[in-house]
């Protein structure tokens, strides 16, 4: 069974984009958590504060009406007896006709829970309402006398409102009129109290809700600028990378260009002229034979040697594009190679040095610090009018280094524009992750210095008793990198 899967492939800008947005959705959404919980929080403390206060309004309210209703009828109770019959008859009367507002009244029980006044619930009096409770479960008429008998104080219960019949919040002040052992209070209901809360806490939720919608469209243009500008640094970015590899491109084009005309050169200067000789030698040789003339031999063996010298010019040319000893050796031999084929060609002395590590660079590095040495010593060649060239590779911490010297002209960095050679040599260093140095001034000559990362040494590979023999014998002289 073939299983295809689908894989979503983003690209590097939008990556960037992804990886700016993330974080500032993240942090605004923790900011509006954060601001929503606070204004939460401090609003339901104002909301509480205020429905304490308006609740401890309405309780100092009740408590000022008991007191001025038994103020005005304290004259009959202080003087009566507790069983002056008469006494309590004018007492009930005042208080049955004591009603206020549309729910507002007072009510009267005896210790023993007998409703005596309870002028809006007139069905009431008389009966025995000991051990009441409201929907909630909560003591209502032996927990006012309980309060009544412990002096006077509050309770609050669910009780329905005579003029709707809707169970609501009633809040009640209960006192004592311990002689006659009457529970005499009165009582206001606050559902007014808590729907006003109630809307309150719906404005603030409101309000939050509002606070979101800011914070997200503040964080959604956030979102439209960032998104805005990284396509446009995309934009950008492109534009220049596109310029780049046009550049990079011509480069490499004239690079190719170079090389084929430096080949060309060399075969035509070359290979063509040496070929000519031979055939000139073979048709000398030729033309003798047919006069039968014993001396063809002569100009059989000028056209051997010249051919020779084709076959090697040939082979230099290879080694040029592609040593084989690179390959089959490393990076030491190969310099060496390179050193001594220029010094016999040029006249120039080159005095090779090298440290052992085992061949240990990899292809890349191997190939890119033998072409800058390769381009050094055209460069030097060419340019630099000098008698003494020093090459020095060594391994060491930080990887492998190549330094050229030489004893030149030199020339001033910042009065010359650096040249092809000079550019590939950088970019070289550049695809390796390496780092080239240029030191130049025109008593001292130049110093190249070129360093392969250690990421581009390879691992040491494990030790023979044959490799381990021939590395003692190398211990003294100079031997391949």
């Amino acid at each position: 069974m073939n299983v295809h899967r689908l894989r979503l492939h983003i690209p590097y800008a939008q990556k960037l984009t992804l990886l700016a947005s993330v974080p500032l959705i993240v942090a605004v959404a923790a900011i509006a958590v954060v601001v929503a919980a606070q204004s939460r929080a401090l609003a339901e403390r104002e909301i509480t504060t205020l429905e304490t206060q308006l609740i401890e309004a309405k309780k100092v309210e009740l408590r000022n009406y008991v007191t001025q209703a038994r103020n005005g009828f304290y004259f009959i109770y202080g003087n009566a007896a507790p069983d002056d019959l008469e006494a309590q008859k004018q007492v009930e009367q005042i208080l049955s006709a004591m009603i206020y507002g549309e729910e507002g009244q007072f009510f009267v029980y005896s210790y023993d829970g007998t409703a005596i006044v309870s002028p809006r619930e007139t069905a009431r009096i008389g009966g025995d309402f000991s051990g009441e409770s409201d929907i909630t479960g909560t003591p209502v008429v032996d927990r006012l006398i309980e309060i009544a008998r412990d002096g006077a104080g509050y309770h609050t219960y669910m009780w329905p409102k005579p003029s709707t019949g809707e169970i609501a919040q009633k809040i009640v002040y209960v006192t004592s009129f311990p002689s006659w052992q009457w529970a005499v209070g009165t009582g206001v209901f606050i559902d007014d109290i808590l729907a006003s809360v109630a809307t309150s806490r719906a404005e603030v939720e409101a309000r939050v809700e509002r606070t979101f919608l800011y914070i997200g469209a503040i964080t959604f243009i956030a979102l439209l600028v960032v998104f805005a500008t990284g396509m446009g640094l995309n934009l950008r970015e492109r534009r220049l990378a596109d310029a780049k590899l046009k550049k990079l491109t011509q480069r490499v084009f004239d690079a190719q260009e170079e090389e084929r005309g430096r080949v060309a050169r060399e075969l035509h200067d070359g290979i063509s002229q040496i070929l000519v000789g031979v055939r000139y030698a073979l048709d000398n040789a030729r033309r003798r034979l047919d006069r039968g003339d014993g001396s063809a031999h002569a100009p059989l063996a000028k056209g051997i040697e010249t051919l020779g010298e084709a076959i090697s010019e040939v082979r230099r040319i290879s080694r040029d594009l592609r040593p084989g000893v690179l390959d089959d050796l490393g990076l030491g031999p190969a310099l060496r190679m390179l050193s001594e084929e220029f010094g016999t060609r040029t006249g120039i002395i080159v005095e090779f040095s090298t440290v052992v590590f085992r061949n240990r660079l990899d292809n890349n590095a191997k190939i890119a610090l033998y072409r800058i040495a390769q381009e050094a010593l055209t460069n030097i060649e060419r340019h630099a009018n000098a008698t003494h060239v020093t090459i020095d590779l060594r391994g060491h911490k930080r990887g492998a280094t190549l330094r050229i010297t030489d004893n030149g002209r030199g020339f001033s960095v910042n009065a010359r524009t650096p040249g092809l050679g000079l550019r590939n040599m950088q970019e070289r260093m550049d695809q390796l992750g390496g780092s080239l140095t240029l030191r130049t001034s025109p008593s001292n000559g130049v110093e190249i210095e070129a360093i392969a990362p250690l990421t581009h040494m390879l691992p040491p590979a494990p030790a023979t008793p044959d490799a381990e023999k021939q590395s003692q014998k190398r211990q003294t002289g100079k031997t391949p990198a």
